[in-house]
């Protein structure tokens, strides 16, 4: 390629740029949901039935009114309240061991069967389990989730721990570095990418299992409402109570999780 060429190229790229700049990210994050609400109406039109697929006309005008009445807003304060309990304790619990499990291999070959074993026990059995050995009240069902997400957060920070630059390591010793400053500057800067990714990943794990724990031995929140329009065969408003729930993660999710992945992310740019 001549050099002529490179720079008709050049100009024909940046006169396209121009012309056709890219969308923001909030633009299409938007345009993305707006054609999965048409995809849902489409479908719903197709089916011809609002019994038993009601479309966006029927089921957007009755959350607003369920939010308007405050019922809404009531059981998902609770459930989120359960979410944020079960993803801390799942969180504290689930980093310290990976971390430890990654850094020593005497320790991971003994807890690697245990991890495994956890990693494939059903959720509903561990859901039936606490509900039967600590009662239907709101220790068991926070320790239910808590325990459904531990190994994963496990498996996923020892990854992480085993991704560990040794130099880095070295380097700090040779420098004298503390053990505070080590944890700082070495490790946590290492650790904040897979942090941040097993958040985001178990946070959209612990929800829906909370739901789940709701459904089967809580009477309150979002999971019990759905249970309750479930007995009465009502669709509208079961699809009401887990669209709220899904827009308030959604929310969460644009405006805290992925912001503080790509932070946690910007180092390795750099």
């Amino acid at each position: 390629m001549t050099l002529v060429d490179a720079e008709r190229r050049a100009r024909v790229a940046e006169g396209a740029a121009k012309v056709s700049p890219a969308l923001p990210a909030w633009a299409v994050r938007a345009l993305s949901l707006a054609g999965l609400v048409a995809f849902w109406w489409v479908l719903a039109w197709g089916k011809a039935d609002p019994m038993v697929l009601p479309g966006p006309q029927i089921v957007l005008p009755r959350l607003v009114a369920e939010a308007a009445s405050g019922v809404l807003w009531q059981h998902l304060g609770i459930t989120l309240w359960r979410v944020v309990q079960a993803f801390t304790l799942a969180m504290s619990l689930g980093l310290v061991l990976g971390v430890l499990m990654g850094l020593m291999p005497r320790l991971n070959r003994w807890l690697d069967p245990w991890l495994v074993f956890f990693l494939n026990l059903p959720a509903l059995v561990v859901i039936v389990l606490c509900f039967l050995w600590i009662g239907l009240n709101e220790m068991a069902a926070v320790v239910a989730v808590a325990i459904n997400k531990v190994p994963l957060v496990t498996a996923m920070m020892r990854e992480g721990a085993r991704a560990l630059n040794g130099q880095l390591s070295d380097m700090a010793h040779v420098f004298g570095m503390s053990r505070m400053a080590r944890l700082r500057h070495i490790l946590l800067p290492q650790l904040a990418p897979h942090l941040a990714s097993t958040a985001r990943s178990g946070l959209s794990l612990i929800w829906k299992i909370v739901l789940v724990v709701e459904f089967l031995g809580r009477g309150q929140g979002i999971g019990f409402r759905i249970h309750l329009h479930f007995q009465m065969f009502d669709v509208t408003m079961v699809m009401v109570y887990a669209l709220s729930f899904i827009g308030v993660m959604l929310v969460i999710e644009t405006l805290i999780l992925q912001p503080i992945e790509a932070r946690a992310r910007r180092w390795r740019g750099a």
